[in-house]
Parts: structure tokens; sequence; C-alpha cells
């Protein structure tokens, strides 16, 4: 759904106002019980809840974003609207240099088409590698992961353990529906990725985000070349045995 499209109904109203409560108390026992906490914001819609919540309530939760040096000119000038409207200038993490020169010097600028495997080396080293380093030291960290999204994101608790990175992790929105992060982005006039105004429901690097069409499932648009099932880019995987 594009945002224009949205139709607030007193049921979604109620929704979102309850769903709300919770957030803002699970988000406030992180910041007390799970010093230092960090939430990842990938400028997506669910992110932006999260990042309105945290800043209003001046909970002392850091607030980080990757740039992989790919992302659309419009995700930068959501960076520069949080700092506009919040005062918040987000701590950015950055590839290391050396890993994006290997990989585009032994494989090309868009290698990542060419199979899932150099698609996988490639976040590796633009998302993958920048978390760990965003991570170190820290007890716990908040993504605005929902259970909708996609297939591989079913399960999605509230709460877990992450293995790969070897700390909690809380995904606060993950029973919340699209409509109700739109509810309450319009209700509580928070900026948002005008990609989103373009069918672009989830939105990721530029080579690797295409608009959906009706119907399609929210991240139909990412990494549209693969199965749906591969689908993720190495940040929320589960460690396996």
């Amino acid at each position: 759904m594009t945002p224009s499209l949205l139709n607030i109904t007193p049921e979604l109203t109620a929704s979102v106002a309850a769903k709300t409560k919770t957030v803002k108390a699970l988000l406030a026992d992180i910041a007390s019980n799970w010093s230092t906490a960090a939430f990842a914001n990938s400028l997506g819609a669910e992110d932006m809840v999260l990042t309105d919540l945290i800043v209003k309530a001046k909970l002392p939760i850091e607030i980080f974003s990757l740039d992989t040096g790919r992302l659309p000119l419009e995700t930068y000038d959501l960076i520069a609207a949080v700092d506009k409207q919040y005062g918040l200038k987000l701590k950015l993490y950055f590839p290391q240099a050396e890993e994006v020169e290997s990989y585009v010097r032994n494989h090309g600028i868009n290698a990542f088409y060419e199979s899932v495997t150099l698609r996988k080396a490639c976040c590796y080293a633009r998302k993958v590698e920048p978390l760990k380093r965003a991570l170190a030291g820290k007890r716990a960290w908040i993504t605005g992961m929902r259970a909708e999204q996609a297939a591989t994101r079913g399960n999605l608790a509230v709460r877990e353990y992450d293995e790969g990175n070897g700390l909690e992790k809380f995904n606060p929105l993950s029973d919340w529906t699209e409509k109700e992060v739109w509810t309450y982005i319009k209700q509580n006039a928070v900026p948002y990725n005008a990609l989103h105004d373009k069918f672009y429901p989830s939105i990721g690097c530029a080579p690797c985000t295409r608009a959906v069409s009706l119907g399609e499932d929210v991240r139909a648009g990412r990494w549209w070349w693969e199965n749906a099932d591969t689908k993720e880019c190495g940040l929320h995987l589960k460690a396996t045995s």
C-alpha cells in the first residue's frame, strides 16, 4: 500500500493506541534494564515509528544507521529530515573501504545480480560487518522488523537471543500490521522516505530495490531476482548448528 491510500478507521486508531502503549513500556524497560542498548534504524517506515517513540521519550538508547554507500537519494533526504525534525544526528556506520574495494575488483561493481552467493557477499561487506562494529559492547539491540513482512520472518518474536552477535534482540513492532505502522506515522506527523509514496514498501540499497505492483508482498521489491526464501541480507539470520 502507499501512505496516501490509507483509510484510518476508528478500529485502526484504537489498535494503534493500544499497541503503542505496549511498545512504549517495552522500550522503557530496555533502556532501564538492558543498558547499553542500541536501535538499528534502517530508515524504513517501521524504524521511523520507533525513532519517534525513543526520541520523544528521551530514552538513553543509541540510534544508528548503516550507510552502505549505495542508498537511494531519498534515504539520505530522510536522514536530513530526521536531524531537522528531532535534532537527531544519526550515528552512521560505513563499510570498510578495503572490503568494498576487494569485492568490486574481484567480482565487479554489480556482481550481486549474478548469484545469491555474490549478493550475500556484498551485503556482508556493506551491512553485516558494519553492524558488528555498531553492536560491539552492547547488551541488546532493537529492530523495526515485523512478522508479516516476509516468509522469512513469519515466526518473529518480540524478544529473542541473537546468537550470531551474542546479545539480546528486541523486535517491538513484530505484531504490527502495515496499516498500523502508517496510521501511527500519519497521526504523529512522522517523517518518512519519499519512495514509500511511489510504491516502495521496503527500501534498501538503490540497485537492489524496486517498486512493487498491487497485490505483491511488501518485500517483493527487495532482491526481486531471487526466491522469497533467500531474501535476507544477513543482518537478521539465526545461527544454525
